[in-house]
C-alpha cells in the first residue's frame, strides 16, 4: 500500500492531515479520538505492512474499518 491510497482510507475514517513534520513526513491526526501518528510521505513507494499496522494502531482504527474502506 502506498501513501496516497493509505491517505485516501484514512480521509474516509475522518483522520486528517494535522501538520507537516521533518522531512517527508506528515503529522495526521483522527478527529474522533484524537489520536496522532506520523506517517512517510513517499508518494508511489509501498510503505511496509508493519508500518500501516502501526499507523492503525496510533490512530486507534481497528484493521477491519480500514480494510473496509
Amino acid at each position: 500500500m502506498n501513501y496516497r491510497e493509505l491517505t485516501r482510507r484514512l480521509n474516509h475514517l475522518n483522520c486528517v492531515l494535522d501538520r507537516q513534520a521533518r522531512g517527508s513526513h506528515e503529522i495526521w491526526i483522527n478527529l474522533h479520538t484524537g489520536a496522532r501518528t506520523t506517517i512517510p510521505n513517499w508518494g508511489n513507494r509501498d510503505l511496509k505492512p508493519g508500518t500501516v499496522s502501526n499507523i492503525l494502531r496510533d490512530l486507534g482504527i481497528a484493521k477491519k474499518d480500514f480494510e473496509g474502506k
